[in-house]
């Protein structure tokens, strides 16, 4: 007879002894450079947002000048017949970051530095310090509308249009010639020079007769004083190119041939001052002048068409051929940094009038553009 079977209970569990956990390499990293490292990225993240003291130059919008702003056309010159072109005369904007309301971190200067299209400088080199928003705002639009003004008249006398102003003193140079004499407020009415009485009716003809007149002269100026006709004497003041001065600043009221309007939103400044005025000529001369080119530029004009610096050429070159522009009208004043600069398949014209950028339009239009003079 067979035993019956033993009973076996279950052995006693096994204990091993846990595997060890792998050790990350980053916790291999002692503690104080972690700490530190945290602390440096920390450091530089704050340096990228915190403001810095640049001002970002960008290319802006260019804007036809023979075209509409909305559903107006941009220049309207209701009092005269007008006429058709093709082409288009291109004013031309930079944006800028860094201004009063729009500071810029650290990442979009390096940005800039490192894109071509772009200009980095000191803030103040473009905004006077402690300017607000609202007050770059005001300076850019009372520049806009002077530039506006200028514009106007520089055009209508380049195309043998009168133009008369009221010349008021609207402030007296410290030590200029007229210190002491003229008073704000004077309203300028003649100029006797040797012994010869000169009718004063337009910032033209002042000046006209103040670069004929050598620095050192004698001269008698008539103003308008309260409604009173008054004799000023005065010994001019040197211009730095052999004519005089009076030393006062001038404030022109125009009395305009024809009406001249101009309708253009959200742009402010004094540099599209040449492009309005070959604006203005453009419609008011029969023909296309353009020959159906897009031609841009940049550059302030004063009463007289002579063309001004500006700031930001280089960002105003890139616009341009982004918005289909071969040809450039510069400032001759601006000629150091159109140097290197000039993108590619973009003319730059050199001018220092206005005569000499309604040359260049009238050349471009007739195909002839490869003589105009260029920066070098």
């Amino acid at each position: 007879m067979s035993n019956p079977p033993t009973p076996v209970t279950d052995p006693a569990p096994r204990t091993f002894a846990p595997m060890p956990r792998p050790v990350a390499w980053w916790e291999r990293i002692p503690a104080p450079v972690v700490t530190l490292a945290t602390l440096t990225l920390g450091l530089l993240t704050l340096c990228l947002l915190i403001p810095v003291p640049y001002a970002v130059r960008q290319p802006g919008p260019t804007v036809d000048t023979l075209g509409e702003s909305g559903d107006t056309p941009l220049i309207s010159i209701p009092d005269a017949e007008t006429f058709p072109t093709a082409g288009e005369l291109r004013l031309t904007t930079v944006s800028v970051a860094g201004g009063p309301g729009y500071p810029v971190g650290l990442t979009q200067v390096v940005q800039g530095w490192l894109d071509p299209r772009t200009t980095v400088v000191p803030r103040e080199s473009v905004f006077p310090p402690d300017q607000t928003q609202e007050e770059s705002a005001e300076q850019s639009q009372a520049q806009m509308t002077s530039s506006q003004e200028n514009a106007t008249a520089a055009a209508l006398e380049a195309l043998g249009y009168d133009v008369t102003a009221t010349l008021e003193i609207a402030g007296v140079i410290d030590d200029g010639a007229s210190a002491g004499v003229a008073q704000e407020g004077d309203v300028i009415t003649g100029l006797t020079v040797d012994g010869e009485a000169h009718a004063i009716d337009s910032f033209t003809a002042l000046s006209d007769l103040l670069e004929a007149t050598p620095p050192g002269t004698d001269v008698t100026l008539v103003v308008d004083r309260d409604g009173t006709s008054t004799d000023l004497a005065i010994t001019t003041g040197d211009d730095g190119e052999g004519g005089s001065v009076l030393g006062v600043l001038v404030d022109p009221t125009f009395d305009f041939p024809v009406e001249v309007d101009i309708e253009i939103a959200n742009i402010g400044g004094p540099s599209a001052g040449t492009m309005f005025a070959l604006g203005i000529m453009e419609k008011l001369t029969e023909g296309d002048q353009t020959g159906g080119q897009v031609i841009a530029g940049t550059g302030t004009i004063d009463m007289t068409g002579d063309v001004g610096a500006i700031g930001g050429i280089v960002q105003k070159m890139y616009g341009s051929v982004r918005d289909g522009a071969h040809y450039f009208l510069a400032p001759e004043s601006n000629c150091a940094d159109v140097v290197g600069n000039v993108p590619d398949g973009l003319q730059v014209v050199s001018v220092a009038t206005l005569d000499d950028a309604w040359t260049a339009v009238q050349a471009i239009g007739a195909g002839t553009a490869e003589d105009l003079p260029t920066c070098s």
